[in-house]
């Protein structure tokens, strides 16, 4: 399940680091976020869906791959996002 076109606009636009700025970290790891959010909330309607299940958990792990590189190479953008997207962070 995409986003919706408007959501993905907004969060693009709240992520940015910079004008037109559509693939950084922050960026992706936000529309990351979205689209998880978004399917948790699908799962939690349609129990048995287990192929959408097998989809949020790569997404949970890509998400957690970015966001070691995003702490390995600077951590203050990394506590920032982490912050602003409310995540559980271990560190």
């Amino acid at each position: 399940m995409p986003l919706k076109t408007e959501i993905k606009k907004d969060v693009i636009v709240g992520n940015a680091t910079h004008e037109g700025d559509t693939g950084s970290a922050e960026v992706q790891v936000a529309l990351l976020t979205a689209r998880i959010n978004q399917l948790t909330d699908h799962l939690r309607e349609h129990k048995h869906d287990h192929h959408s299940r097998r989809g949020l958990f790569m997404m949970v792990g890509r998400r957690k791959r970015m966001l070691a590189y995003l702490a390995n190479t600077d951590i203050e953008r990394y506590r920032t996002l982490v912050g602003k997207l409310s995540i559980r962070s271990k560190l």
